[in-house]
């Protein structure tokens, strides 16, 4: 099953990348911008409830969903692409078995521990 999810994740990975193209964005951008997300962690340098609250936030894929709806009814093709790169990064994260975080530590996540 663990595998299952995985594929899964990928498959959205490699669906993001290409909705990236689709919007006429070149193929290498995706991957310049795919590790923007972590920005989010820096909530750790305060504590881990800090941390995780900004990192679940950063990494849940409704709130991608949500920006890419925004990005396309607002007709803001940067904003789509930013919100496939948020969607493709929290896939790519779960594909390496980095889920959303629990507040007693950056290991414990919703996958399970790292």
């Amino acid at each position: 099953m663990k595998n299952l999810l995985k594929l899964e994740e990928l498959a959205k990975w490699i669906l993001s990348w290409l909705l990236t193209m689709y919007l006429g964005f070149k193929w290498w951008m995706f991957f310049a911008w795919l590790l923007v997300p972590d920005i989010s962690m820096i909530g750790y340098l305060i504590n881990t409830r800090v941390g995780a609250i900004l990192y679940n936030i950063g990494h849940h894929q409704a709130i991608a969903i949500a920006v890419i709806i925004a990005g396309h009814y607002s007709q803001n093709a940067n904003l789509t692409f930013a919100s496939l790169v948020l969607f493709g990064h929290s896939s790519m994260d779960r594909v390496f078995g980095y889920g959303l975080k629990y507040s007693d530590d950056f290991k414990n996540t919703h996958l399970g521990k790292l």
